[in-house]
């Protein structure tokens, strides 16, 4: 399906967060919204309906990614890939 990528990028951002309350819906017209959940229990729509790599990419921006860990012999390997 189409929206694997979206979902995807939602699932992503939920994660980053830690906050498990976005969701996101598929209009008719083919564009993406992200939607947060309100304390008061009310779906409030997060940023504007967007075609789907506009709304990945958007969903991507929300929350920065972990950086990731990095071994001492990958810091090694690259060391010695710049030597040469």
């Amino acid at each position: 399906m189409r929206s694997t990528k979206a979902s995807a990028a939602v699932e992503r951002l939920r994660k980053r967060s830690g906050i498990a309350l976005y969701s996101m819906s598929c209009r008719s017209d083919g564009l993406f919204s992200l939607h947060r959940m309100s304390t008061t229990g009310q779906s409030e729509l997060v940023g504007s309906p967007l075609p789907m790599d506009e709304f990945v990419h958007f969903v991507n921006g929300l929350s920065p990614e972990k950086p990731r860990r990095v071994s001492k012999l990958d810091e090694a390997f690259r060391s010695q890939l710049n030597k040469k």
